[in-house]
């Protein structure tokens, strides 16, 4: 029964990947619509 734990493991260990990287994205994207600036400067003539 030694591989039930791996398989556990590994998929637990994957969905904490995912769950990561979706939270990463997340809080990137307020950091950044944070620091961005709310009226642009207009380039050209």
């Amino acid at each position: 029964m030694w591989y039930f734990a791996w398989i556990l493991g590994l998929g637990l260990a994957a969905a904490f990947g995912i769950l990561n990287a979706m939270w990463y994205e997340v809080h990137s994207d307020d950091e950044a619509s944070r620091t961005r600036d709310p009226m642009p400067k207009h380039e050209g003539p």
